[in-house]
């Protein structure tokens, strides 16, 4: 080879990733471990991983996508693991369903495990370059063979760097995160910048829209971060890690460490007053930004306007990592000038004497309507091109790593010739996720919350190994190791299961474990039982555990058949389970229901201005949006029920000669096909 042919060479890749952040480091490692030769380019090798905003991981909905991503072969959850400094579970005063992991992550050692692991990643290149420009190579496209994957291989695409040099790959994957045409805001001030001074990515802006794509205008922000001196913590309120922490990752051997604290405090009247007065010169309201921000995390200033009635707002000081002494104020994000953050801060219990040391700012950018994509995340109109992340209009470094898995399993299949990969709403957060983007699209930054999920009581934290690493095990993404450690787990928790259904014990004598000499708590098991109740024979330790009232811990001094080798975790679907049986068995039935949509494919090109009974808006959305099965067409905002029955039946009808007519094109028609015949 000669040493023009080899340098060539080197510039020739599978997949390319533009990004990495959250989004670009989980889709380059998908596809490099599928087998893909990939290439991540990266304005900065010392920005990768890097937690722009708050530097913690997990939370409501939030940590359900983390153990996703870690039980379809994800990195986002052993990385978590390793950098933890705190980890807590949120809302264990409410239901299983909504049980969520969160921990606070030490943002350098993260940004350097995720860079390491990048490094050692065999088929990936990592690139420190700025990508300027991209577009189809001169080879054409490669077109789109039966299934969704290409037909044929060779070079699609092409990125230029911004020292002139070019990339081709089949694939590329923008993973840009707020970093296209970012704009820097505090107050009257406002410059061209990317987020924690970076610089912004203008010119692949640019070439982007040149391209076609339809972007739009988000905006975010983030607080100020102080230095803890100034910080007084005797008047803020300490919260304290849990005694038993649980990891993110389903293959994790030890607890998380707990080696700080967190602190609460809240801001005043006071606070309120020095807000207001300065209205005028946050660039929300003097009209300088003109991007639409996240409506569930909005600015300090917007808080006071918009909850005019509320005293107070909370105020979570946390450690930015375990050996710095930089505090993120959480709860204060701001497009305030300077000075009127130091003026807010000395208002808030605590924080009267902080020293900031990185002021808050908001920071516009461009991303893409995500309604241009396919549920694969590739767009409708560009095959072989991907977007993951913020740069598909979502908020949060786990959904952009969520999309950014999806992103990259769904490009290394594309170039390998296998089926797409999606996920259904009933089987994660990442498939209701990917659903709301690709068929309700953004109005404003997405962010994901347990109820967007219809059946959340199935997407729970803890069954997220259950129901996703079967398909990780299948894409080539979990190990040997890691597939016989959870058959194992999963064998134990059916024989636990079993064996409450067949152990049996008197209630009574649980109850009466409780009862005290000087009339018992009025909270123990038996003031919430009757005497009948408390007289029957013993009973299945499965159907004990239908009380609410009663636990597998509460039951563990009489239950001495319970195998002593069971972990926490084990136990705690075991429990789950039993428990909300009766809701699961329902949540399975809608589930089959909203499948029978499901499993009915639309073809791609079918004309819906030929279908004479539908309405007007439902042509117009169908058309633009193109849903690839009736059930997300039935999600459309604008169609409606009656609307879904007419293509239901139009379907059925039609459906010989639609495969007939469509004859190379055609695995989804065949699968209309034989829905009805």
């Amino acid at each position: 080879m000669t040493e023009h042919s080899e340098a060539s060479a080197n510039r020739r890749f599978d997949i390319i990733v533009i990004g990495a952040g959250h989004a670009g480091i989980e889709a380059a490692l998908a596809s490099a471990r599928l087998g893909c030769r990939t290439a991540v380019f990266t304005m900065h090798l010392d920005w990768i991983g890097n937690m722009a905003c708050n530097p913690s991981i997990g939370g409501s909905s939030k940590g359900q996508i983390v153990r996703e991503i870690d039980a379809l072969g994800g990195e986002m959850a052993l990385a978590a693991d390793e950098t933890t400094i705190q980890s807590r579970m949120l809302n264990l005063g409410k239901g299983p369903a909504v049980h969520a992991p969160r921990a606070q992550i030490d943002r350098r050692a993260y940004a350097d495990t995720m860079k390491a692991r990048l490094e050692v990643q065999e088929n990936l290149a990592l690139k420190q370059a700025e990508i300027v420009s991209i577009g189809p190579s001169d080879a054409h496209l490669a077109p789109i063979a039966e299934g969704g994957c290409p037909a044929g291989t060779g070079g699609s695409w092409i990125v230029t760097t911004r020292t002139g040099t070019e990339y081709i790959a089949q694939c590329v994957i923008l993973a840009t995160g707020t970093f296209l045409r970012g704009r820097i805001h505090m107050g009257n001030l406002n410059y061209e910048g990317g987020p924690d001074g970076m610089p912004p990515s203008s010119l692949l802006a640019a070439s982007i829209l040149q391209l076609g794509l339809p972007l739009r205008r988000f905006k975010t922000g983030t607080p100020p971060r102080v230095h803890l001196r100034g910080v007084n913590l005797a008047k803020t309120e300490v919260q304290r890690g849990d005694p038993e922490a649980v990891p993110f990752s389903f293959a994790a051997q030890d607890p998380p460490k707990q080696i700080t604290r967190c602190y609460l405090t809240y801001t005043t009247q006071e606070t309120r007053r020095v807000l207001l007065e300065n209205l005028d010169r946050s660039p929300l309201y003097s009209g300088e930004i003109e991007g639409v921000g996240p409506r569930y995390c909005p600015s300090i200033e917007d808080k006071v306007v918009r909850f005019p009635d509320k005293e107070r707002h909370p105020v979570f000081v946390e450690p930015c990592g375990a050996h710095t002494r930089e505090m993120y104020l959480q709860g204060l994000s701001s497009s305030m000038p300077e000075d009127v953050q130091t003026a807010s801060l000395q208002t808030i219990p605590g924080l009267e004497k902080a020293e900031i040391m990185r002021p808050a700012y908001a920071i516009e950018y461009d991303c893409v309507d995500p309604l241009a994509l396919r549920a694969t995340l590739e767009f409708r109109d560009f095959p072989g091109l991907y977007g993951a992340g913020q740069f598909n209009g979502s908020s949060g470094y786990e959904e952009a790593a969520a999309q950014g898995l999806m992103a990259g399993i769904n490009a290394a299949h594309r170039v390998l010739g296998r089926p797409p990969f999606t996920l259904r709403r009933s089987e994660a957060y990442i498939g209701v996720l990917i659903d709301d983007l690709i068929t309700k699209g953004c109005a404003e930054p997405y962010r994901m919350m347990t109820s967007r999920a219809e059946f959340r009581l199935l997407l729970r934290h803890d069954t997220a190994d259950r129901r996703l690493t079967p398909y990780g095990r299948a894409l080539g993404l979990i190990s040997d190791q890691r597939w016989q450690a959870f058959q194992e787990k999963q064998a134990q928790i059916e024989a636990e299961k079993q064996r409450a259904q067949h152990t049996k014990i008197r209630l009574a004598t649980v109850c009466g474990q409780e009862q005290r000499s000087d009339g018992g708590d009025k909270n123990a098991p038996e003031k919430h039982f009757s005497r009948a109740a408390l007289a029957a024979p013993p009973q299945a330790v499965a159907e004990l555990l239908r009380h609410p009232e009663l636990s597998y811990d509460l039951l563990a001094p009489h239950d001495p058949t319970r195998p002593s080798h069971l972990t926490p975790d084990v136990l705690l679907t075991a429990e789950t389970d039993i428990k909300y049986e009766g809701y699961l068995k329902r949540q399975e039935a809608q589930v089959r229901e909203m499948n029978r949509l499901e499993d009915v494919p639309l073809p791609p090109d079918l004309d819906y201005f030929s279908i004479a009974a539908l309405r007007l808006e439902a042509r117009d959305k169908l058309t633009r949006i193109r849903p690839e099965t009736l059930g997300q067409a039935a999600r459309i905002s604008g169609v409606n029920p009656a609307d879904v029955q007419v293509l239901l039946l139009y379907l059925k009808k039609n459906a010989m000669s639609l495969r007939e007519c469509h004859p190379d094109s055609s695995h989804a028609l065949n699968r209309i096909y034989n829905c009805f015949t």
